[in-house]
């Protein structure tokens, strides 16, 4: 765009002064000082290589050209009012809903509460919870599906941005009745290792976790059960059924209750990171960076 084209403020100005035949009153309806506006008007006329405007006692006028540079000033304001307008429109539509993904654990034991607080300073916004493994959340975050994911694991999400928002850790429970939950000193990470376990589904952040954790000592023995929900694992767990790996924020209850007991696996580091992820470059915006605020908050 030519460098003739003046600022919009500088536009506003000459219409207000062309609409009031007065350069005081412009200045006074736009909330600045007559000598500022009288510069800016010598400035646009500069610019443009034209008069604007004839001043007399008894006000200012547009020259000829004054009247035709009004004209398409008018045009101008109109477009910016227009595009004001619909920038508005979006950012109110943005605003009025809320696309969330995230992996189960964090679905099921930290969205509700994250979401109660939300609500209290966005009662109009709309949300939507999709509640998936974190391969799943990735996916729909990297397709543009939801505005904000919440994932498990080790490491960070290829191709997302994110920040690290807490970090939980996986126990190993079993019920009262196992012989485990008799093992004062828990059980070595090599007989973990060789033990069927009740275990989330590949892809979720859960079963990265143990996987991994679980390398170095032969692998982890193929699934007693493969369950899609940690509440699915914990129902399993408590009839009996076998050891289980679970998140640490998912058995608070069951073993503040006694329904299942932690087993130590002192050769381990099961504790794990959980994110907010976005595409890159697309920091947050709107409801979902005051959600992305509330996660970081202290929990109670």
């Amino acid at each position: 765009m030519s460098h003739r084209v003046p600022e919009l403020s500088a536009l506003e100005l000459l219409l207000a002064v062309v609409r009031l035949g007065s350069m005081g009153r412009a200045a006074d309806e736009l909330g600045i000082t007559q000598p500022a506006a009288s510069g800016r008007i010598k400035s646009m006329e500069r610019q443009l290589g034209v008069a604007l405007l004839e001043r007399s006692p008894r006000g200012s006028r547009p020259t000829k050209a004054g009247s035709l540079v009004a004209e398409w000033a008018q045009q101008v304001m109109d477009a910016a009012h227009a595009l004001d307008a619909g920038v508005e429109a979006l950012r109110e539509r943005r605003d009025s809903r809320l696309r969330i993904a995230a992996s189960m654990t964090i679905a099921e034991y930290l969205i509700p509460g994250w979401l109660l607080a939300l609500r209290q300073s966005r009662p109009d916004t709309a949300v939507t919870l999709r509640a998936a493994n974190s391969a799943a959340v990735t996916e729909q975050v990297l397709a543009g599906e939801v505005d904000l994911g919440f994932v498990e694991g080790v490491n960070a999400p290829e191709r997302l941005g994110g920040a690290v928002i807490t970090t939980d850790r996986l126990l190993i429970v079993v019920s009262p009745a196992h012989a485990w939950a008799r093992r004062r000193s828990g059980v070595a990470a090599a007989e973990l290792a060789a033990t069927p376990l009740l275990l989330r589904e590949e892809g979720s952040g859960t079963r990265e976790v143990i996987d991994r954790a679980l390398a170095s000592f032969g692998g982890t023995a193929p699934p007693l059960l493969q369950l899609g929900s940690t509440t699915a694992l914990k129902a399993a767990a408590v009839s009996g059924a076998g050891p289980a790996a679970v998140s640490e924020l998912a058995v608070v209850e069951e073993l503040a209750g006694g329904r299942l007991i932690a087993v130590p696996v002192p050769e381990l580091d099961l504790s794990r990171p959980l994110r907010a992820v976005w595409p890159v470059g697309q920091r947050p915006v709107g409801p979902a960076r005051d959600l992305l605020a509330l996660t970081r908050r202290p929990r109670r």
